[in-house]
């Protein structure tokens, strides 16, 4: 079975065919660094990783490109309000940002453009739409420039809205517009703005319009017509219609698949932080975890809302700690040289692949890794080494696709400023194993010498029906 993905567009699941075979070409909206992130910002984050991270599995070359909106009407007001430049602004909350996604286990991006570096792209495309009359400079003086949305007749294909339908979200600002539906490309400066907000350009000075940014910023670094553009599921209008509009207007292709995960919500309600209902990532990372915080994320199917509460956080992380409970037994009893199986080493079961393939459907993937948790606890169970060894395989293949492998290295930090989890690991697992060796022989004193030692070190051993496991710190 090949990769089918739901093209928002389309509206339907279609097969994956890249543009360049072997290769997948990815733009992706990053974040507007007004504020920090919650958790309704980073879910995107996190279902983009997966989908990388299962494209390059199955053996693709990955370009995935990732702006920062670093100029926008909000920072500038919020800014004001804070009395700081809004460049020291923007830049402190992009640390921010780029801190929530290491928390998260989340690869770097190929690239990561800046709008503001991008102002002579963005003019050069705002003059082919001129040029083709497709877009136009104010009358009124202002220095603006709008798209004229009238001369497009097929805007409103990706969100299906129709014309008298639509509310662009642009704002009480209608000044200079022919038809209210008409988004701006280039602002001009108004009164009171910092100087260093604004740039030259055949209008005059001023900043550009929010849509444009990534418009040119995708074909720069992509190309006019690319394999996957996506994002939240609230940037499909106005932001997304109007890129497209405006892409293709200037007679590039742009994206063949549209794809848009679902919101994060609190009581029903999309979080937002007009609403007060956000759930900093940061915070939540340092009470559940890191790789708890991703499961809660990427478990659900991207294209379903995701309900935020402390329970599903707190079973998030339960469900972790089984896992990894079976990866120390298991490490305990196998190496790598003793895996075996009908599944090559490192491969992923046929179950969980098909979940994948099947519009990364990471729920019916999940219970395949659960699973094959499950049966290799029962292989421990009857001392099956040839059947661990297999689950231990499957199990970590599976997990380096979700990003949630405990021996990434990008859970180094993790354990470097939690508690140390996967290293103490690797270092009780042999003494576990010892101690089990003498429980076996019915030893009780030199098993119960080896639990007294590493309580000594600070560890609490509890022996359950799945096997003998540890904690740190704890009574």
């Amino acid at each position: 079975m090949s990769l089918r993905l739901y093209d928002t567009a389309s509206r339907t699941k279609r097969d994956f065919v890249p543009l360049v075979e072997g290769h997948v070409s990815i733009y992706a909206c990053g974040p507007t660094v007004q504020k920090a992130p919650h958790l309704g910002h980073v879910r995107k984050e996190v279902n983009f990783d997966v989908l990388r991270r299962w494209l390059e599995h199955t053996g693709y070359e990955v370009t995935l490109i990732s702006n920062i909106t670093d100029i926008d009407d909000k920072i500038l007001i919020l800014a004001e309000e804070s009395g700081e430049p809004w460049y020291a602004l923007g830049y402190r909350v992009e640390q921010v940002f780029h801190q929530a996604y290491r928390a998260l286990g989340i690869k770097a991006p190929t690239y990561e453009p800046h709008a503001t570096a991008h102002i002579p792209e963005m003019i050069e495309l705002i003059e082919i739409l001129i040029a083709k009359e497709h877009a136009y400079a104010a009358a009124d003086g202002t220095g603006d420039v709008y798209f004229d949305v009238a001369s497009w007749p097929s805007y409103g294909e990706l969100s299906g809205q129709k014309a008298d339908e639509m509310v662009t979200g642009e704002g009480v600002d209608e000044r200079g517009k022919r038809d209210p539906r008409d988004f701006a490309l280039w602002k001009g400066t108004k009164p009171g703005e910092p100087a260093t907000a604004s740039w030259d350009s055949p209008w005059g000075k001023g900043r550009p319009g929010w849509h444009i940014e990534c418009s040119a910023m995708a074909g720069k670094y992509l190309g006019p017509s690319f394999d996957i553009h996506g994002g939240g599921l609230d940037l499909r209008f106005p932001h997304h219609e109007n890129e497209l509009a405006q892409s293709r207007a200037a007679g590039r292709p742009f994206a063949n698949f549209w794809v848009h995960n679902a919101w994060v919500t609190q009581a029903g309600e999309k979080m937002s932080k007009s609403l007060g209902n956000t759930a900093d990532v940061l915070d939540a990372v340092a009470q559940y975890g890191g790789r708890a915080i991703r499961l809660y994320l990427a478990g659900p199917h991207y294209r379903s809302s995701v309900e935020l509460s402390d329970e599903s956080l707190a079973e998030s992380a339960a469900q972790l700690d089984r896992v990894d409970s079976f990866l120390v037994r298991a490490a305990a009893k196998v190496s790598a040289t003793e895996v075996a199986g009908d599944e090559p080493l490192g491969d992923v079961p046929a179950e969980f692949a098909a979940a994948m393939d099947d519009d990364l459907g990471t729920p019916q993937a999940l219970a395949v890794l659960f699973n094959t948790v499950r049966e290799g606890n029962q292989a421990l169970d009857r001392g099956d080494t040839v059947a661990v060894g297999a689950a231990l395989a499957s199990v970590t293949a599976m997990l380096g696709v979700l990003g949630l492998d405990p021996a990434a290295p990008e859970w180094a930090s993790e354990s470097a400023t939690d508690d140390l989890t996967p290293v103490v690991d690797r270092l009780v697992a042999t003494v576990l194993s010892q101690r089990e060796q003498a429980r076996a022989r019915k030893d009780w004193a030199s098993a119960d010498a080896i639990r007294d030692a590493l309580k000594d070190a600070g560890l609490t051993i509890e022996d359950t029906k799945d096997g003998a496991r540890w904690s740190l710190g704890k009574a």
